[in-house]
């Protein structure tokens, strides 16, 4: 009996330590995806964060914490895909880009203004541990900028980037400040304006006899514009307002601030509630909210990012049902068809995939190289995983990021023609250019 006991102890023991490396291989595999071509988009926007709650020190790592916590935003994910099936269509339109092919760099941006630019360093210069006007690359293939989710990130690498000339797509939601043109003279965005949103969540409100809500804004320039366009149509309407809540962007003002005011917000008799912004200006805000379960409220948001990003493994939590305004726009078959067909196999580049086969398909990694186990799952799909986790659907920024390939491709097209035209004899050339073209 005691030798049974002992090779299942064996035998557990081992499983252990495989789920173990496999947790690690999890933790510790690059979190880039470069697809190659003769000139490349460099492409930066979160997937994931790495937070910390009680600021453990780490006991060999300078500014490191042991409670550091890993959370992936599988919606941003599919801006990913959503960049991969661009790509690929462009490159199959022998008419659009003939003889030249179109690449990317993605970068997993996190929400720290530091390496926020550390990583359009690393792209720009080809080295990990860049120096300013260096370029270790081979060739510069670099013809354009995609950037997101919010204004902050795209601000940011905006600034920088002028410095280069480099053209500077965002595909976010739209930001007045981003079309200074004497602050970002190369920044596009691909979303429309807003100019109908407070209108139109004053006109919801009106049409569920909503006549007493709260507002939670971000503290910055948008908060205090939509604050302004909402009390103007809220008192033509007769809608009043319960409360105001300014969020602070920081993590530690956030905590400081919000949370002496969430049981008010839970008590308060305003069963409707709006919130304005974007998952940069209130990331505190909603990892909060999401771990409360605030009943007997009613959401309003101006974006889906709102509902999906806390949402977790969960699908009833405290954003279930909530309400959120979205721009039209084309609905594309052909994209969720290019979804199902996506797996860690057809895309070995793409050092996401693996990650949502462990979680979800419960498929190891190799201890040898932490390579994904060859043929795990081959039918699995992410058409598997719940909705409220993965959407099937093209959503409005995927939709832009969709746009922003194409604006660049057209530009190349464009130049290219220029180049046949003026040099005739150099036909089949690889094009040349520079970024300000």
């Amino acid at each position: 009996m005691s030798s049974w006991t002992f090779i299942l102890g064996i035998l557990l023991l081992a499983t252990l330590v495989c789920a173990y490396r496999s947790y690690e291989c999890y933790v510790k595999i690059i979190e880039d995806f470069h697809h190659e071509g003769d000139v490349v988009i460099g492409v930066f926007f979160p997937i994931h964060i790495v937070y910390t709650i009680n600021k453990i020190p780490h006991p060999s790592l300078l500014h490191y914490f042991k409670d550091f916590h890993l959370q992936y935003n599988f919606r941003n994910y599919e801006f990913l895909l959503a960049l991969v099936f661009a790509v690929e269509e462009v490159n199959r339109n022998p008419y659009l880009l003939s003889n030249i092919s179109l690449g990317f760099d993605f970068y997993n941006l996190p929400y720290n203004e530091i390496q926020i630019l550390m990583n359009a360093e690393i792209w720009l210069t080809g080295m990990s541990n860049p120096l300013s006007n260096y370029n270790c690359g081979k060739e510069n293939k670099a013809a354009a900028v995609i950037t997101g989710t919010s204004w902050k990130t795209s601000a940011h690498i905006g600034t920088f980037l002028q410095l280069y000339k480099f053209p500077h797509l965002t595909f976010g939601p739209f930001d007045p400040m981003l079309s200074d043109k004497g602050q970002f003279s190369s920044v596009y965005q691909m979303a429309p304006k807003d100019t109908f949103l407070s209108l139109a969540i004053v006109s919801l409100m009106l049409h569920f006899h909503w006549t007493w809500v709260g507002l939670l804004l971000p503290d910055d320039h948008r908060g205090t514009e939509i604050l302004s366009d909402l009390r103007e149509k809220m008192e033509s309407s007769r809608v009043c307002i319960a409360f105001v809540e300014m969020i602070p962007s920081t993590w530690t003002l956030f905590s400081n601030k919000f949370w002496k005011n969430l049981g008010m917000i839970q008590e308060s008799l305003a069963n409707v509630i709006i919130i304005y912004g974007d998952i940069g200006s209130l990331q505190g805000l909603m990892r909060n909210l999401g771990q409360q379960f605030l009943t007997r409220k009613v959401w309003v948001m101006n974006s889906q990012w709102d509902v999906t990003n806390h949402a977790d493994y969960f699908m009833i939590d405290s954003f279930h049902g909530s309400l959120f305004f979205e721009h039209h726009h084309e609905e594309m078959v052909e994209f969720t068809n290019f979804i199902r067909t996506v797996n860690p196999y057809k895309y070995p580049e793409d050092n996401y995939l693996p990650k949502l086969w462990f979680l979800f398909f419960k498929c190891p990694f190799s201890e040898i190289d932490c390579q994904l186990v060859e043929n795990c799952q081959p039918n699995a799909s992410l058409e598997f995983l719940p909705r409220h986790i993965f959407n099937m659907a093209m959503s409005e920024e995927s939709y832009n990021i969709y746009n922003a390939v194409y604006s660049v491709a057209h530009s190349l097209h464009e130049i290219s023609l220029q180049k046949a035209q003026l040099q005739p004899n150099e036909n089949g050339k690889a094009i040349e250019f520079f970024p300000w073209q």
